[in-house]
């Protein structure tokens, strides 16, 4: 397999499947056209030829190592690529991971390893370690102990196994999500998303506790964290109460559907209701009003992972790392001081 025959595949030019997989700028292509590049490259196992790389440059050559391979396992999304945050996540994990001359052999789900003839396919198809995103629960550990001797970790919570983590951190995210609707004034904050085992709701509860302000369950909203869980969950909050200003939800993919819920009642963002959340993927930036956000390093997090993991793989290090990435907050236009409750 060569540039050209991925260009053929791929119906682009060999400069377009250059500029990508070399990642020279990222307006080298579409994101249709990525994905759609990196799965020929993942499919077929092409890897860049470095002694001509090499020679190219004026280095000297040197044996080529062989290729190695690493699996991606999707923990928490049945869809990765129609999840922005996962995506992105695994993009950067696969980029850095093909520069160093290994492929990302398998991208599966937790739907997966349940599915007997998926479990078989990768189990039976040796990897050199397997790169976990988002959080894991007892099953999956289980899983990665059992098959995988490298494993690296790379979310927003933290987990509980001797694994190498590439972290940053929901809990102080949603901490500081919190700490800055107070310093506005809002004392009548709600929440949609994620509820269990998960440190931004975690951190949302601390908040409040901190400032000595009830938990008022009616504000709480449990929902998948997708853009229909967030239309339905604000539909929901709408149902059990209207006392609130200020809506922080658990990522964008949330916000996303809490504002169009909000917006179809008649609800005007920000003047109404406060509205913000956490990831600060690239959509975020096209809708109306401009999104309130912590900006996460997700690419960062994915390549960060593929560095440890192959660090591991070769003996650079032994015992487990934790690394923490920082976040920021992106004030934008859907936050603002409470006017009143609703």
């Amino acid at each position: 397999m060569t540039l050209k025959d991925i260009a053929k595949e791929a119906g682009v030019s060999i400069s377009t499947v250059s500029r990508v997989i070399n990642q020279k700028g990222t307006s080298a292509a579409s994101k249709e056209v990525q994905d759609r590049i990196w799965e020929i490259v993942r499919r077929t196992g092409y890897s860049p030829n470095t002694a001509a790389r090499d020679l190219k440059s004026g280095n000297s050559v040197s044996a080529k190592k062989p290729n190695r391979s690493i699996a991606c396992i999707f923990a928490r999304t049945e869809d990765p690529m129609k999840d922005i945050f996962f995506s992105t996540l695994a993009r950067g994990l696969e980029e850095e991971a093909f520069h160093h001359n290994y492929i990302v052999k398998h991208l599966i789900t937790f739907v997966d390893i349940d599915n007997p003839a998926e479990f078989r396919h990768v189990t039976g198809n040796r990897v050199d370690g397997a790169a976990v995103l988002g959080r894991c629960n007892r099953q999956m550990l289980s899983f990665l102990k059992k098959h995988f001797n490298n494993v690296v970790y790379s979310g927003l919570n933290t987990i509980n196994a001797k694994y190498d983590q590439i972290i940053c951190d929901g809990y102080q995210a949603a901490g500081s999500v919190m700490e800055r609707l107070m310093e506005l004034g809002h004392t009548h904050i709600a929440y949609i998303g994620d509820t269990k085992e998960e440190n931004r709701y975690e951190g949302y509860c601390a908040a409040l506790s901190a400032r000595k302000l009830p938990l008022r369950r009616e504000l709480v909203v449990h929902s998948p964290m997708t853009t229909e869980g967030g239309y339905q969950g604000a539909l929901r909050l709408l149902e059990k109460s209207r006392d609130f200003t200020a809506i922080f939800c658990s990522n964008d993919t949330v916000a996303i559907g809490t504002l169009r819920a909000l917006q179809e009642k008649g609800l005007r963002i920000p003047k109404d209701v406060s509205l913000i959340s956490i990831d600060d993927i690239d959509v975020v930036q096209y809708i109306t009003p401009l999104l309130t956000t912590i900006h996460i390093p997700i690419k960062e997090m994915g390549k960060t992972a593929a560095k440890i993991l192959i660090d591991r793989i070769e003996g650079g290090h032994r015992l487990p790392m934790k690394i923490l990435l920082p976040f920021s907050l992106v004030w934008r236009e859907t936050c603002a001081e409470p006017r009143r409750t609703l």
